[in-house]
């Protein structure tokens, strides 16, 4: 089963407190997704072109959208704001795919080497400043990058579905914010009843 949260980390304890999502591998790869999709479309689209803009908008809704999904009240917003991100990350990655066949690059394929290599790297959580490092060999030509996002952003998705359904067979498991509170109402007036 593939482990959602970043394990004990030096600074974690300090983060914590902020909706949880800092203990999150999403978000820390939403991080390095929305920065690297930042010094790609800089380096190799036209600043002033409307791709520029969606990509970095699509990184950036990714990320966002997990954050205010951790703080979300209700697991139902949890859900929606987390299916927000997910879709994102879907249109990020044909993004990168329509840049390498319009520019006749390769798409790697998912058996590609390269693709196994990318997808068996570790999240690394930015307070250990080796957050880029570890792509490095990746970011120096343009194919090599276009495909290490496209790598980053199935990745993503992979966990992404993963945390969905564990949000979702917690609201199965717990009900939602309405429903709780309904309930704890119904305790309440019955509570009411007992004692007049």
């Amino acid at each position: 089963m593939t482990n959602l949260t970043h394990e004990s980390h030096s600074s974690h304890n300090s983060h914590s407190k902020k909706g949880g999502y800092e203990s999150l591998i999403v978000y820390w790869l939403a991080v390095d997704i929305s920065d690297l999709t930042t010094i790609f479309c800089d380096r190799f689209i036209d600043k002033r072109s409307r791709t520029h803009d969606q990509m970095i908008q699509a990184s950036r809704s990714g990320k966002q959208n997990i954050v205010e999904g951790s703080l979300a009240n209700s697991v139902e917003s949890n859900i929606k704001l987390t299916g927000v991100a997910r879709a994102s990350y879907g249109e990020l990655l044909e993004d990168y795919r329509d840049f390498l066949r319009q520019h006749s690059f390769t798409v790697w394929p998912k058996d590609d080497p390269r693709v196994i290599t990318i997808r068996r790297m570790r999240v690394i959580p930015h307070e250990t400043h080796l957050s880029h490092k570890i792509y490095e060999s990746y970011v120096k030509e343009t194919e090599s990058f276009a495909n290490l996002m496209i790598t980053l952003c199935f990745k993503q998705g992979y966990l992404l579905d993963q945390l969905l359904k564990a949000q979702k067979e917690k609201f199965v498991r717990e009900g939602g914010f309405r429903e709780n509170l309904f309930k704890k109402r119904l305790d309440y007036r019955k509570n009411r009843l007992q004692n007049f």
